[in-house]
């Protein structure tokens, strides 16, 4: 086959690049013990890292959709090459040059589509970079100048100047080699009258690399009254451009992304050049489009997606700049992530605070950033008339799901009460339990695929009374630390920091086994939770048990449950577990042994014979349980 390249070659290539340098440019990835590494998988989503790379193999595999491979899979894979074109990228990194059987060397001629279209583009950001020094691009110097961006800046971030004629650049190209259908291909170029011409010109340049560092497109700003074209021109969508899966400034900001768990996302350029000149080196921006779920995906490898992690949103404070917050708040929940925003002041974006204000004020910006779910918040309630009784109600049902979506429970509830503030209603347990209802729709959701809360919401708009919690027994206050409820406590305490020493058991015991109203309660969340049966590998358990809680009072109780410490001075253990299961179940036999003793009591000699019958039997089966659990333990249950 013409053109193969050389075996000997291949493999030189393959031992001469390591796959975690290269794995490293996609992903973050973290140690895993025994010599290898992890990271979240680039292939699918993920929320906990199950991507291992072996340097010492040279291997890499993903437990979670069975991705697996070497360095060239990995990039043949993850890009979309050919193995020739991710052959010819690995030996352009590490120096190697390549042999081509039945043919020579002869990569101008032989080299795969994208890489030459990479080779084009690295030479015309070459070409532009070259020609911001000529005297045409006194305009383009004066642009930055004016906006604090001296010579040394525009050469870290490579912006260049594309000169005003029709074919400048397309004629060097076609010099290097390139075909005017390359050029076209590429977005370099685009068809005239007579041929190809160039795409850009007349304007400034910044060069628009991947994770790789590779150049794939241009961002052009219009300089000239005369030129009728739009403030900023991209790069189409090319093989190896797409703008929703492309940022500004990634291959500069990579490797402080991971190494501070935060990335800052700007809208143009010039901010992201200004915030990296100011110390904000993990600035980064969309290119022509808003950020979406592709720039997520990049993001979330970086950031080893946890709830550690940090994305900054930075826009203006005008309606655009909302409107586009508000846009990037939809996608808050792809996220593990906390996700914040910083308004730049007097409508200021980073580039011009820098320059009214110098790099101190870019970073307090960034500092002064609140939680994105709280801005907001604060946008939808303000659309509402608040001094009316419907308009408080229309805020709190848009307002209201924005709430129930926040992933921390805490903040969840929290923010249920600083709405409840917000609105004006002085009811704040309705609000908070009007949220947590929503929150547990959005579960049942995501659990089954079915949407309960449509009719749930008729419900609950038609019987607003229905999201009330039953009424308790009323009495006098119970001492729950009591020793007659000690051991129903302990129980308590064991399903909610220890479920697996209670699972399965515990989830057949009814909420009329617990005695006092409070733990029964308890009891029911935990059934509301999914039971501890559910809390197997799942870290989210015990804020499921507390927004099941249908009141702060509740919550409150669960929470004091699952941090006490358990009255045992050695580490817990089913043996122990199963006192506690005993215990709980032998005292509920004994009051509903009790309680039939009376009914026979009222029942009289004059009884009807058959239901008499039916409660002795019920009597005898209830005391022969009762013996079983004191003679064999948790082995009777």
């Amino acid at each position: 086959m013409a053109g193969r390249i050389n075996d000997d070659d291949v493999k030189a290539v393959r031992d001469a690049v390591p796959i975690d340098a290269v794995v490293s440019e996609y992903l973050q990835l973290r140690n895993a013990g025994g010599g290898n590494l992890k990271g979240l998988c680039p292939f699918h989503d993920e929320k906990s890292p199950s991507f291992h790379v072996s340097p010492a193999k040279g291997l890499y595999h993903c437990f979670g959709c069975q991705e697996g491979g070497d360095v060239v899979d990995f990039i043949m894979k993850l890009d979309h090459l050919s193995f020739a074109e991710t052959i010819e990228r690995l030996a352009s990194q590490a120096g190697i040059t390549l042999r081509y059987e039945e043919g020579g060397y002869a990569p101008g001629r032989q080299q795969g589509e994208r890489t030459r279209l990479v080779e084009a583009h690295k030479a015309a950001a070459q070409f532009y970079v070259e020609q911001l020094d000529s005297p045409e691009a006194e305009i383009g110097r004066r642009f930055l100048a004016d906006r604090g961006f001296d010579q040394a800046a525009a050469q870290h971030f490579g912006v260049g100047y594309s000169p005003a004629g029709w074919d400048h650049l397309t004629r060097f190209l076609r010099g290097r080699g390139f075909s005017d259908k390359e050029l076209i291909l590429s977005g370099l170029s685009q068809d005239g009258r007579r041929g190809p011409i160039d795409r850009f010109r007349g304007r400034l340049m910044w060069p628009i690399r991947d994770i790789a560092g590779e150049v794939v497109g241009f961002g052009a700003r219009k300089l000239r009254d005369d030129d009728n074209g739009p403030k900023y021109l991209n790069t189409p969508e090319t093989p190896l451009y797409r703008k929703s899966h492309v940022l500004y400034g990634i291959d500069l900001a990579k490797k402080e992304i991971a190494k501070t768990n935060r990335a800052v996302v700007v809208e143009g350029y010039t901010d992201v050049m200004a915030c990296h000149l100011a110390g904000i080196t993990t600035a980064i921006a969309t290119c022509g489009t808003s950020f979406g779920e592709g720039h997520i995906k990049i993001l979330r490898r970086l950031l080893m997606d946890n709830s550690g992690s940090e994305v900054v949103f930075t826009f203006d404070g005008d309606a655009a700049g909302q409107k586009a917050a508000l846009r990037a708040f939809e996608d808050d929940q792809k996220f593990a992530a906390q996700t914040s925003i910083a308004i730049t002041p007097g409508g200021m974006d980073p580039c011009d605070l820098r320059l009214a204000k110098g790099d101190a004020a870019v970073a307090d910006l960034v500092e002064s950033r609140t939680p994105l779910f709280e801005f907001a918040l604060r946008q939808v309630v303000a659309r509402h008339n608040l001094d009316t009784t419907v308009g408080r109600a229309a805020a709190l049902d848009e307002a209201a799901p924005i709430v129930a979506n926040i992933k921390n429970s805490s903040i969840q509830h929290e923010s249920a009460v600083q709405l409840a503030g917000m609105l004006g209603i002085l009811d704040t347990q309705f609000v908070v339990r009007r949220v947590g209802q929503l929150a547990r729709w959005a579960r049942e959701r995501g659990r089954d695929g079915q949407d309960p809360s449509r009719t749930g919401r008729r419900a609950a708009q038609q019987a607003p009374e229905a999201t009330q919690p039953p009424a308790g027994p009323r009495g006098p206050a119970l001492n729950l630390r009591s020793p007659a409820h000690r051991v129903e406590r302990e129980l308590l305490k064991l399903a909610l920091q220890r479920p697996d020493l209670v699972s399965p058991a515990f989830d057949a015991y009814g909420a009329d086994e617990f005695t006092a109203p409070p733990y029964a309660t308890v009891r029911r969340c935990i059934e509301d939770a999914g039971g501890v049966q559910s809390a197997a590998g799942d870290n989210t358990y015990l804020a499921r048990v507390r927004e099941a809680a249908p009141d702060d009072t509740v919550r409150s109780l669960v929470t004091e449950l699952a941090v006490e410490p358990l009255h045992t001075r050695r580490d817990p253990d089913e043996a122990y577990a199963g006192v506690q299961l005993v215990a709980v179940r032998l005292a509920a036999v004994n009051h509903r042994v009790t309680e039939i003793r009376g009914a026979l009591q009222r029942l009289g000699p004059n009884a009807d014979p058959q239901h008499l019958a039916a409660v002795q039997n019920e009597l005898w089966v209830l005391q022969q349980y009762g013996q079983a659990l004191r003679e064999r333990g948790y082995a009777a249950l």
